[in-house]
């Protein structure tokens, strides 16, 4: 990743990153601003949790190639970064193999929990 160039969008607040049940083919890390995870729930939208600079969403996906749980939208005029499936893969294939077999088991065990 060190020889890639990172995209990086800017997104104003209320615009959507991804919807629940979209695919997932990027993770996410906020450079600058902050994002809502949110869930419909009953018909109700429900914010799960907000991330802010540093943080990291929508890697699950990426893990374990399933559909979203959850919509991330902006609360506030936002920098993200995007991580494509093949910058993840390709950090992932030089880690330890059991790194990524614990991987998949604790996104398995969230998955099941929600």
């Amino acid at each position: 990743m060190a020889d890639t160039i990172l995209q990086r969008q800017t997104y104003q607040a209320g615009d959507r990153i991804f919807k629940e049940g979209d695919e997932g083919n990027m993770a996410y890390i906020v450079q600058s601003g902050e994002v809502e995870i949110v869930k419909e729930v009953d018909g109700v939208e429900t914010v799960l949790g907000t991330v802010g600079q540093g943080g990291i969403f929508g890697e699950m996906a990426l893990i374990d190639s399933k559909p979203r749980m959850a919509a991330a939208r902006c609360s506030k005029g936002s920098t993200i970064i995007h991580v494509s499936r093949s910058m993840f893969e390709e950090k992932l294939a030089k880690s330890d193999p059991f790194i990524r077999g614990l991987l998949n088991i604790l996104v398995n065990h969230i998955r099941e929990i929600s």
